[in-house]
């Protein structure tokens, strides 16, 4: 009986430690060959600064720090007295060369009547000056009007196109002064926050001066720091899941869209459960431009998270670290 006792616990303690092993194992695999691994970041935007095309004085700004804004939306009004007044004397010069233009179209129609009829009558001197029928003198006269008829028909033909040109040329500086006026209102480039007010109004800036910073909130991203062992296992498109410090509960969905194609030393910033690495890839995942549109007055760049990645395609998400109380957005 002592002995079946003995042999019983023996086998329970090879199973225990043969489980035990074996667990280890599994374990020793999934750290080996991880399906999902995490990497600290913060929420960042792409930032563009609202800048001026031409020199000027800044006559209005719509917007003050903080503002929310959509795209096409009126940040700033330039100054525009000056283009004003340069596209006044640009129409005035257009109604005045297309004068000019009826003027040598007119003179065109008349040369050509007066080319017409020394053509004729040349024709007919030449007919009668081979019977003798005319004179000499006749017949070189007759000439000499056909031949200053087609110069002057051919001089007022140049004319006209010297006259188009000119109301060409016009018609383009109208253009161009259209085309100033309308870049003197400043608009959003994307659905945006006004981040800075970097100048004011009545201030006078160069062509290219920066009047505000916007954050483009259509472009939100993370971006993480990962191990060259675990860096080579991750696909451009790769699903990723965000969890900011400030929404425990939450999981956002992104998108890897950049892997660093050069290794660097790992940054000071970056925290790792694992002994350092001294070389590290940088991965930069994308939320959804989409579902950015649903919460946008509600981003705020330079969150805290963690980024998780997911390193085999084949794996599901309910059986990733990634555990939260609410589904993913």
């Amino acid at each position: 009986m002592k002995k079946l006792i003995v042999i019983l616990i023996v086998i329970a303690a090879v199973v225990g430690i043969g489980g035990y092993a074996y667990k280890n194992y599994l374990q020793n695999q999934e750290m080996l060959n991880p399906k999902f691994y995490s990497g600290n970041g913060r929420l960042e935007a792409t930032e563009i600064y609202v800048s001026t095309k031409l020199a000027g004085r800044i006559e209005e700004i719509f917007v003050k720090e903080g503002d929310l804004v959509k795209k096409g939306d009126k940040l700033v009004q330039m100054q525009t007295n000056t283009l004003e007044a340069q596209k006044a004397a640009t129409l005035a010069n257009i109604k005045v060369q297309e004068g000019e233009l009826a003027m040598a179209q007119a003179t065109v129609k008349n040369k050509e009547s007066a080319f017409t009829g020394a053509e004729k009558e040349f024709k007919r001197q030449s007919a009668l000056i081979a019977t003798n029928a005319v004179s000499q003198r006749a017949y070189d006269e007759s000439e000499t009007r056909f031949n200053n008829s087609k110069a002057d028909l051919e001089y007022a033909k140049a004319s006209v196109l010297a006259a188009e040109g000119r109301v060409a040329a016009q018609k383009a500086e109208l253009q161009r002064i259209e085309a100033d006026l309308a870049d003197s209102v400043l608009v959003a480039a994307y659905d945006g926050r006004i981040q800075y007010l970097l100048a004011h109004e009545g201030e006078v800036l160069s062509a290219g001066g920066r009047v505000m910073n916007l954050v483009n909130l259509t472009d939100t991203y993370m971006t993480f720091f990962l191990p060259t062992s675990i860096a080579g296992r991750v696909q451009m498109g790769a699903e990723v899941k965000l969890v900011f410090d400030a929404a425990p509960n939450h999981a956002f969905n992104a998108k890897v869209t950049y892997i660093d194609p050069i290794a660097q030393f790992t940054p000071k910033s970056v925290e790792t459960k694992v002994e350092r690495e001294k070389l590290m890839f940088r991965i930069k995942a994308n939320l959804n431009a989409e579902k950015l549109q649903e919460y946008i007055s509600n981003v705020k760049t330079g969150l805290p998270g963690v980024a998780w990645v997911k390193l085999d395609p084949e794996a599901d998400w309910e059986s990733s670290p990634v555990k939260v109380s609410k589904p993913a957005k």
